[in-house]
């Protein structure tokens, strides 16, 4: 498809993260449609001229690329059974909730006997990305189906990424989100170190997102192109050991603060041996810790 090709785009599911999306797409040429059970969600979208449904049938008859934004598996397949009922050939299905990559695979089988491609879109950014259209989108698609979606994609995100095959876009959002549940759980162990030791905890948040902000917070290591060992001639063997020894004596330091006021801390003694071989250098903390 090129760029001056303009489909008609339908988008189901208008909850927190599917309307402000939605809504990024009124302005696109080639039409939209937009679906939902709740007509007070769908009044705003026929107001700004938007075609509106409570059938994912109705969606499927008049747009050749279709987003899904509801809650589960369950959901997800429901919708695309619907869809597949009215279903012509070329069409794009693009499922953007977070559901397990083998539900995808199986219905992107099931659509392609129906000669549709199912996508897995999921996002990152939540609601204040999708408001922004600053929304990160993983797709895991063919190469056909990633060029349909692409330019309907950019309305709402501002990260496009080509995950791989169908199924590999929800794998990468399961990936990513570990990285953001382990984080809140080090977070939270964090603020009980800092009230034991007497600290506003909430000028520490202060603090954590002020140079975040600056320095990238976890991202800013996901650098490498591979997790294996780096070789001490590799150009990143100097960085990542700086980091590993900065990064060792402070969770040293962070341990003992929290054995003299009793807090355990058990992210904190993973951390301190696994952060050395997860940059790709050797670890230098001794094994009997303060």
């Amino acid at each position: 498809m090129t760029r001056t090709e303009q489909v008609s785009v339908g988008y189901i599911g208008l909850g927190n993260m599917g309307a402000p999306m939605a809504k990024r797409l009124l302005d696109r040429p080639g039409g939209l449609i937009v679906c939902d059970t709740r007509q007070e969600a769908l009044e705003p979208f026929g107001k700004a001229g938007a075609k509106t449904t409570t059938d994912p049938r109705v969606v499927a008859e008049n747009a050749a690329v279709i987003s899904v934004t509801v809650l589960n598996d369950q959901q997800v397949r429901d919708v695309v059974l619907q869809i597949l009922e009215v279903a012509r050939p070329g069409m794009v299905v693009a499922v953007h909730s977070t559901i397990s990559d083998v539900t995808a695979v199986e219905l992107a089988q099931l659509c392609s006997e129906h000669g549709v491609e199912l996508v897995d879109a999921p996002v990152s950014g939540g609601a204040p990305g999708a408001h922004k259209g600053k929304l990160a989108v993983m797709v895991g698609a063919s190469d056909t189906a990633f060029e349909k979606v692409r330019e309907p994609f950019g309305h709402w995100a501002e990260l496009v990424v080509h995950a791989g095959e169908v199924g590999a876009g929800t794998r990468m959002k399961l990936a990513r989100n570990l990285l953001h549940f382990v984080s809140f759980t080090a977070a939270a162990e964090a603020q009980r170190l800092a009230e034991a030791a007497g600290l506003d905890i909430a000028e520490l948040g202060k603090v954590v997102r002020h140079t975040d902000a600056i320095t990238g917070g976890a991202g800013a290591i996901m650098l490498r192109d591979s997790t294996e060992a780096l070789d001490e001639n590799d150009n990143w063997y100097p960085i990542m050991s700086h980091v590993r020894d900065l990064g060792e004596k402070d969770l040293l330091l962070a341990i003992g603060l929290g054995e003299r006021l009793e807090v355990t801390l058990p992210l904190a003694r993973v951390a301190l041996t696994g952060l050395g071989p997860g940059l790709g250098v050797d670890s230098t903390a001794t094994k009997e810790q303060p």
